[in-house]
Order: C-alpha cells, then sequence, then structure tokens
C-alpha cells in the first residue's frame, strides 16, 4: 500500500515545476514521519538532473543526467555527467552536491556554470518558440492575402490582441518599437507556464532569478527610452507644493525601481503558489496516512492544475500589459497626456497609465 501511495503521489506531482530527484519523496516517508515542507521545497527547487518518473533502486525509474560544468581555481574547468554525484554526498572529481549546491571537497570555492534542469527547459523553450514562430511567419509569406490556416491561424490572432489590445492602448504610437520585446515576454511566460504542467517539466517562471531578468530589461527599457516629461514628474513632480517636493523626489525614484521589482514578485509568486498549493494537498495523503482522504485531495490537486492553464495565460497577459504600462508612462509626450492621445488616429483609446500620479 505504501508504494502504492508513493506511486499515486509521484504521477500526480510530476507537473510540478524545477522537480529534484523523487527520492527526496522516499526520504520524507522514512521512520521520522513525512515532512511536507522538506517535500515541497525539494519539489520547488531546481536539480542537476533531470528526473522524470520512478524511484531509484525501487523499479523502473527514467532520470536524464544533466552536464556538469564547474570551475575552481587551481584545479582548472570540470566537466561531467550530473550521474556521478548521485545521490547526494557522492564525490566525483573532488565536487559533491550538498542539497543541490555544488560543492569542493576541499573547500575550493566553486563556480557553476552546469546546465541544470531550469536551464535544460530554458533552451528547450527557446527552440520550441523559434520553431513555432518560423513556421508562423513562414504560413504568412505563403498565405500573404488569403486566410491563415494551420499553425498560423492559432497564433495569428493572439499576435494581434497584444498588438492592438496591449501595445497600441498602452504605449501609443510609438508601440512598433517595443512590439517584438512585448511578445518575446507574452510567449515565452505563456510557454513555459504551460510547459511546467507537462508531466517531468520544469517550471521556468517559478524560477526567481528567470523572472528577475525580464523586469530588469523592462526596467532598462523604461529608463533608456524615457523622456524628459518622464523625469520631469519623477524629479519636478507638477501640482506638488514645492515644500513636499523633496518628500516626493525620493518616493518617485523608489517608485521607478518598485514597479519592475513588482513584476518579478508577482511572476513568481503567482506561478509558485499554485504548485505549492497542489504538492499540499497531495501531501494530505501521507500527513493523515490513510488512503481515505485520497479522493479529495486527488480531486482538489486536479482543480487547481487545471486552474493553473488559466493562470497561465492570465500572468502572461498581465505581466506583458504592466510593461507596456511603464514603457507608455516613460515615452508619453506632454501633449499625449493633455489630450489622451495613445492610439494612431483619433478614434484610438487614450494610453494606459502614466505616472501613477
Amino acid at each position: 500500500m505504501k508504494r502504492l501511495l508513493i506511486a499515486l503521489f509521484c504521477i500526480l506531482t510530476l507537473p510540478v515545476f524545477a522537480q529534484e530527484q523523487t527520492a527526496s519523496v522516499h526520504e520524507a516517508t522514512k521512520e521520522e514521519g513525512f515532512n511536507a515542507g522538506e517535500m515541497i521545497l525539494h519539489h520547488v527547487g531546481d536539480s542537476h538532473e533531470w528526473h522524470f518518473f520512478g524511484e531509484a533502486n525501487e523499479g523502473p525509474h527514467f532520470t536524464l543526467p544533466l552536464p556538469i560544468i564547474a570551475y575552481r581555481a587551481g584545479h582548472g574547468l570540470s566537466v561531467f555527467s550530473s550521474h556521478h554525484l548521485y545521490p547526494e554526498g557522492t564525490v566525483h572529481d573532488g565536487l559533491k552536491l550538498e542539497h543541490e549546491h555544488l560543492e569542493s571537497v576541499d573547500g575550493t570555492e566553486v563556480h557553476d556554470f552546469s546546465i541544470t534542469k531550469n536551464v535544460a527547459s530554458m533552451l528547450l523553450s527557446v527552440a520550441l518558440l523559434l520553431f513555432v514562430f518560423f513556421s508562423v511567419a513562414a504560413g504568412y509569406r505563403k498565405n500573404h492575402g488569403q486566410a491563415p490556416r494551420g499553425i498560423q491561424s492559432f497564433f495569428e490572432p493572439v499576435i494581434v490582441f497584444v498588438r492592438d489590445e496591449v501595445a497600441k492602448k498602452a504605449i501609443g504610437p510609438k508601440y512598433e518599437k517595443y512590439l517584438p520585446y512585448l511578445l518575446t515576454i507574452f510567449f515565452f511566460i505563456w510557454f513555459n507556464n504551460l510547459m511546467g504542467l507537462l508531466p517531468g517539466a520544469a517550471n521556468l517562471t517559478g524560477n526567481l532569478a528567470v523572472t528577475f531578468l525580464f523586469a530588469f530589461i523592462t526596467l532598462l527599457i523604461t529608463t533608456f527610452s524615457s523622456n524628459k516629461y518622464y523625469w520631469s514628474h519623477i524629479f519636478w513632480t507638477p501640482g506638488v507644493p514645492l515644500w513636499l517636493r523633496p518628500i516626493m523626489i525620493p518616493v518617485e525614484l523608489i517608485g521607478v525601481i518598485s514597479k519592475p521589482f513588482s513584476l518579478m514578485v508577482r511572476l513568481f509568486a503567482n506561478i509558485t503558489a499554485g504548485h505549492i498549493i497542489i504538492l499540499s494537498f497531495i501531501s494530505l495523503i501521507f500527513i493523515f496516512n490513510t488512503i481515505g482522504i485520497a479522493p479529495l485531495s486527488i480531486a482538489f490537486g486536479l482543480f487547481i492544475n487545471v486552474l493553473e492553464l488559466l493562470v497561465a495565460i492570465l500572468q502572461a497577459y498581465i505581466f506583458t500589459l504592466l510593461t507596456a504600462m511603464y514603457i507608455g508612462g516613460a515615452v508619453e509626450e506632454h501633449h499625449d497626456h493633455d489630450y489622451g492621445i495613445g492610439g494612431d488616429d483619433a478614434d484610438a483609446p487614450a494610453v494606459v497609465g502614466g505616472h501613477g500620479h
């Protein structure tokens, strides 16, 4: 019965992102009792191997080793397969893994450039994006002037939606310059959110480093695209009494940083929370140590998993929309603000979002 429960757990939690070894589930069910917190943290962390299913030393299992690439002063570059370092604590070429952190047995500082599960997932998603959109572009050239067909018919309405309902309305007449970036982040986030729900997949958007990078790029684009009107609102705050302006300037500068920070945390937290909830429901089976609660736990887990399909595109849309609004506030001209000009023609909607004043 215990093996049946562990097998059921593995099947239902495979969609959870950045899975580590499934052996962690086995470790969490030893004599000291099931540790739900430890198990969840194992499953929401990155890994130096890609585990798909099964339990090591307990029957069929499939794990894909990934390249370990590490540099140590005095030792040079070490390149080998990660299977030499599992189970954790195994020493190979003077290196070992401690809680998925690469360490040197002699205490030398290790610079880890390994292809981890998240990195491999990112490369896979980039290849998928290139394949899909080269196919869409080829279909557009082939069917120019005709109704879209095949894969083009699915993605073209989404692209038009991002262009018309996000870029044009939020940025205004200068939207074309920023549309490639907006489309890139929308589809990258959407694709990786969906890939994170596949069996054995990693969920890249649940990695804080990835969301930080997109937020940082948004900050750079916003800062270097901004005009004098934007900075005048930061350092002069029109309409605010003179005696309040020394206080408002640091507040406005903090706002410049807090906007991309909110982008980073929002995406990370929403994606992470969904998977933690799924794991928490499944953990109830092991916490209560009875099969009786399994139907209810599985039902709620599957419901949250299906809900994640909606969250996948919703979070991509929110991240893209807020990015467009921040860029729109930076490139907004004074007459645009006064007259509500936000599109290519007189009937276009006003620019969405400004400087938050």
